[in-house]
């Protein structure tokens, strides 16, 4: 079962952005160990007693104009209660309900009734009581009638341990598995990079389509298709009937966002497709293109590392060939300057294609059953510590402060994803640095293309025995 989803909604100025932050211990600004990127960031995971949501702010998605955010907040409200499990209603107790707050709990009073919104939650929060001093009368608050609302401080934590109980209350710990327990993959990918195109190529080049099933939010269709005998699901990220009923851009952002954490969520390798026509553009501005300094747009670089973050296996699809005008170096070159980029991100594997000529497409699935199998790849103990530990005796970790350091025994935890454990006396001590050395040594011996690896390192000071 995937993560269900909460969403921060409220009138400008209510604190919805702090709240988020005070719930996801996070600042506005993450700053990613990929170089050039920061990035303002407007959803997140949240952790709490063991159960785990998905938490996102529509704050970040209002215009800044004053005559066009009202109607951004109606629609935001909306798409909230399609796509998200719970809807967080933010309301300050300083200023008081205004008529905002008051359409706002109409709206939500009216659509989460509805026979098929009937699982949704509302919980209203008061926002700005940061001391017992600060506390009032909630009777006026019980006009909106959504139930009882729950006083909080976003600024100094007051309660938010009492809302985040009310808002886990019927999450469950464990992490069931997906209903449909086929091999899922998810095509995104930005607006207008030809993902529709891409999905229609692909079913109609694998005939034995078995069904259309309904997804896990209304409007989304997964296509069950057969390859060589296999059963492989299509998670429909694009959402094009709901899609198409929304009028402003940054509605339209605040819904992508949703949906593509929901498809990568679900999915077991994400198919990233890429716009060929962006990149060219980029590099055709430089006489050698093998050259040229180039980065990919914000929005491919936010889906590549929301997918790493997640632990998904990854395939880059460069999407739109047929209207290059290339070489025999010009897929090298572009491989080339993209991993240079995402320097973090050099194991992911690449295809170009067009989903127009459909070129290479029937090797899109063949590729991304590739990656899968690349994520559940098990290794044997002893092959781990035969093939990485003469690695760590000629390159050994090294200590900040001086201490010996001594790795002494590997094993993999995990797999799908892929979890390594590495045991030393001093795991606190071991720097990125190395980390980034032993990750490349186990690609080097192992593969994993495609595929976020997890190291691991615990205190324990084992010998190696066999």
């Amino acid at each position: 079962m995937s993560q269900k989803i909460t969403a921060i909604v409220g009138r400008p100025n209510v604190g919805k952005s702090s709240l988020f932050n005070r719930l996801t211990g996070k600042k506005n600004a993450i700053v990613h160990d990929l170089p050039g990127v920061t990035r303002d960031r407007n959803y997140g995971e949240v952790e709490w007693n063991g159960k785990k949501f998905f938490l996102i702010d529509t704050g970040g998605y209002v215009p800044n104009s004053k005559d066009k955010f009202e109607a951004a907040i109606r629609e935001q409200v909306k798409i909230s209660i399609d796509e998200a499990d719970i809807i967080l209603f933010i309301v300050d107790a300083k200023s008081g309900i205004s008529p905002l707050d008051l359409e706002i709990a109409k709206l939500l009073r009216r659509e989460v009734n509805k026979e098929e919104n009937k699982h949704k939650k509302v919980i209203l929060a008061i926002n700005k009581v940061d001391s017992a001093k600060d506390e009032i009368s909630r009777t006026d608050f019980y006009r909106l009638g959504l139930g009882e609302p729950v006083e909080v401080s976003a600024i100094v934590g007051r309660r938010t341990g009492d809302l985040l109980d009310i808002i886990t209350e019927d999450i469950s710990i464990e992490s069931n598995e997906d209903e449909n327990d086929t091999i899922k993959f998810s095509i995104i990918g930005r607006p207008n990079v030809g993902k529709s195109s891409l999905s229609n190529a692909l079913t109609q080049s694998n005939r034995n389509i078995v069904t259309d099933i309904p997804g896990t939010t209304r409007d989304s269709i997964d296509t069950i298709i057969k390859y060589h005998g296999q059963d492989i699901t299509l998670i429909d990220t694009a959402g094009l009937r709901k899609k198409s009923r929304i009028k402003r851009a940054e509605s339209l952002e605040y819904f992508s966002a949703l949906r593509t954490h929901r498809s990568i969520e679900r999915c077991d390798v994400a198919i990233i497709v890429i716009d060929a026509t962006t990149i060219i553009s980029k590099l055709s501005k430089y006489a050698d293109p093998s050259m040229a300094i180039f980065k990919l747009s914000k929005e491919d670089v936010e889906i590549i590392i929301k997918a790493g973050e997640l632990k998904k296996g990854i395939l880059i699809v460069i999407n739109k060939w047929d209207l290059i005008e290339k070489d025999t170096q010009t897929a090298k070159i572009f491989e080339e300057k993209v991993k240079e980029h995402l320097t973090t991100y050099d194991y992911l594997p690449f295809i170009f294609t067009s989903a127009i000529t459909k070129q290479r497409v029937s090797k899109i699935i063949e590729s991304a059953l590739e990656v899968y199998n690349e994520r559940a790849r098990e290794i044997k103990t002893s092959v781990l510590n035969d093939k990485l530990l003469p690695y760590i005796k000629q390159t050994p970790p090294r200590s900040k402060t001086h201490k010996e350091l001594k790795i002494n025994y590997i094993t993999q935890l995990k797999h799908s994803p892929p979890v390594i454990g590495f045991f030393c006396n001093l795991p606190s001590e071991i720097e990125v640095n190395y980390k980034r050395f032993l990750e490349h040594k186990i690609r080097d011996e192992f593969g994993f293309t495609g595929v976020p690896l997890t190291l691991v390192f615990k205190a324990k000071n084992k010998e190696r025995t066999e």
